[in-house]
């Protein structure tokens, strides 16, 4: 079980640094590298479908460019949205 969370986590940090666009693989990539070690088996599944969102979804979610109704929340979408991103 330990092996296929640990395949998970790798999954999804890949998948964060390799978006499409420079701008978002260095944002959600950052933000998935500082958290992922401390979210919870059912965090990384929300992670998971967070990471399903486009990039220009998520880059407007987070600068407030975006009805959130438009959007199913869950708690990686509040950590997302909180997170500072420091160059």
């Amino acid at each position: 079980m330990n092996n296929d969370i640990d395949n998970l986590k790798k999954r999804l940090i890949y998948r964060s640094q390799y978006r499409g666009t420079k701008e978002m693989d260095k944002l959600i990539g950052t933000f998935v590298q500082q958290n992922i070690n401390n979210f919870s088996n059912t965090q990384l599944k929300e992670l998971e479908k967070f990471l399903e969102n486009d990039d220009d979804t998520l880059y407007k979610f987070y600068n407030d460019q975006l009805n959130e109704s438009d959007l199913i929340k869950s708690e990686i979408f509040e950590l997302f949205k909180n997170f500072h991103y420091n160059e």
